[in-house]
């Protein structure tokens, strides 16, 4: 499935069940982990944990299994794995705490890190 496809699906899965503020981050530059990151917030562990099965849930019924599930039964923040993208699910303390936004935007770029070896 190509990105843009899966990020609708992601997005769509999230929003049919009332997820709040999502983000969608690319950082296919900083890392090699992951090409794009999908952070919301849910309204309650309940919530969080329903929002993450219905990403995981539309994910398989288009033929993606996903490589791993992190958090699930009522916690704060349920990480979903679908290789190129991660996806993040978070209770919005959990999401104000940890502020992955903030903590992927301001790290340098694998190629900037490797450009910074060199001149070493």
């Amino acid at each position: 499935m190509q990105i843009d496809a899966l990020k609708t699906l992601v997005v769509d899965a999230l929003e049919d069940i009332k997820a709040k503020d999502i983000a969608l981050l690319d950082v296919s530059r900083l890392t090699s982990v992951t090409d794009w990151m999908v952070i919301a917030s849910g309204t309650s562990t309940r919530h969080v944990a329903a929002l993450a099965n219905s990403v995981i849930t539309s994910a398989k019924e288009k033929g993606i299994q996903p490589l791993g599930i992190e958090g699930e039964n009522g916690s704060d923040w349920v990480l979903v794995d679908l290789g190129d993208l991660v996806v993040h699910v978070m209770m919005p303390e959990t999401r104000t705490l940890y502020d992955l936004e903030r903590l992927w935007a301001d790290l340098p770029s694998d190629a900037a890190a490797f450009e910074d070896e060199a001149k070493a």
